[in-house]
């Protein structure tokens, strides 16, 4: 939900609106709300969702705190490198998603091309076009979230599979 809002706005399809929605979700439900689930992953003993949750939990802080405390940190380069931070723990964990299921390999590839594109487009000036890319593949990557999460909960609801997930193992 919190990557749909901030999506929406970096692809410029609501002036400003996305990204005040992003910022409100950002504290509670991208983040505190991500950390508790990852706690509760730990406790499942699912290092993944674990590391996952809690993170991106710790990003949508993270962010939050960088836009709106420290206005962008202080220098036109800050949330760039927070981004490539982000590229890179998103690769190593695309590449552990591997080992999961295609829906949540598909999540984690396109938001680790988001955040590519996302990087590229908050280093110096005149990358829009990059954030703009970044934001229709964040929209995808928001929509391919819900439906394995959808997914996840749907078939735990049902006791069977009504929303495949494609099994890689």
């Amino acid at each position: 939900m919190t990557t749909f809002c901030l999506s929406s706005h970096n692809a410029n399809l609501w002036a400003g609106a996305g990204v005040l929605a992003a910022l409100s979700l950002a504290l509670i439900y991208g983040g505190a709300v991500q950390i508790v689930a990852g706690i509760w992953e730990f406790a499942r003993k699912n290092t993944f969702g674990a590391t996952a949750f809690c993170s991106y939990g710790a990003f949508w802080i993270g962010l939050y705190l960088l836009l709106n405390v420290q206005n962008g940190g202080g220098t036109a380069d800050a949330v760039g490198i927070y981004l490539l931070a982000w590229t890179i723990f998103t690769l190593y964990m695309t590449v552990a998603a591997a080992k999961i299921n295609i829906a949540l390999l598909s999540v984690f590839v396109v938001l680790t091309i988001t955040f590519v594109f996302l990087t590229i487009g908050a280093w110096g000036a005149g990358h829009a076009d990059m954030t703009k890319i970044g934001g229709w593949t964040g929209l995808l990557t928001a929509a391919l979230a819900w439906y394995t999460s959808a997914a996840g909960v749907i078939n735990e609801t049902h006791g069977k599979v009504v929303l495949p997930v494609g099994p890689l193992s």
